[in-house]
């Protein structure tokens, strides 16, 4: 398997787009990789927007960057409510400072915004937050997929195949 021996953090909050957590999550468990849904809370069960459960395996203040090699970021609602919660800011920012492969999509740059981890990056969104991206230090480009070294970032749930093609290649798959 391409990715056997990665470990990815997938972060969940209530209000979370449906497609772009579970397709991530099947898509590297197929790779071999071992994902782990980290929330603010262990073992709390999170609503998607339409009301699909997504239930955590950690809380946020039980990880560390050292516990992951990938960290994908979904958007929906979600990264309004990540925000409010230092230890996911914490994590993103030490992933991001460590070099780790950081793959957000759609409103998932929010949580990059309350970060330096765009200063100077080029990297795309929901077109909805492109000034919040573009405040934080970003280079916005309209693109199904922006990979800049280990940032990886896409617009929406419609770009997920190219959004996990370039994930899995930045972790060292063959995409």
């Amino acid at each position: 398997m391409e990715l056997s021996g990665k470990r990815a953090a997938i972060l969940v909050e209530q209000m979370y787009q449906e497609m772009e957590l579970w397709y991530p999550l099947y898509r590297l468990r197929e790779a071999g990789c071992q994902v782990t849904l980290v929330g603010p809370e262990a073992g709390k069960t999170y609503a998607s927007k339409l009301g699909y459960p997504a239930k955590s395996d950690r809380a946020a203040e039980e990880v560390s960057a050292a516990d992951f090699d990938i960290l994908i970021i979904p958007g929906g609602y979600a990264p309004d409510h990540m925000r409010r919660c230092p230890a996911l800011i914490r994590l993103t920012r030490t992933m991001a400072e460590q070099g780790k492969v950081i793959a957000a999509i759609c409103h998932g740059a929010w949580m990059l915004c309350s970060t330096p981890a765009l200063k100077g990056r080029k990297v795309t969104c929901f077109f909805a937050i492109k000034d919040d991206v573009v405040n934080a230090g970003g280079q916005y480009v309209d693109a199904e997929v922006v990979r800049d070294g280990n940032l990886i970032t896409s617009r929406k749930p419609d770009d997920l195949p190219a959004f996990m093609h370039a994930v899995i290649q930045a972790a060292g798959g063959r995409g």
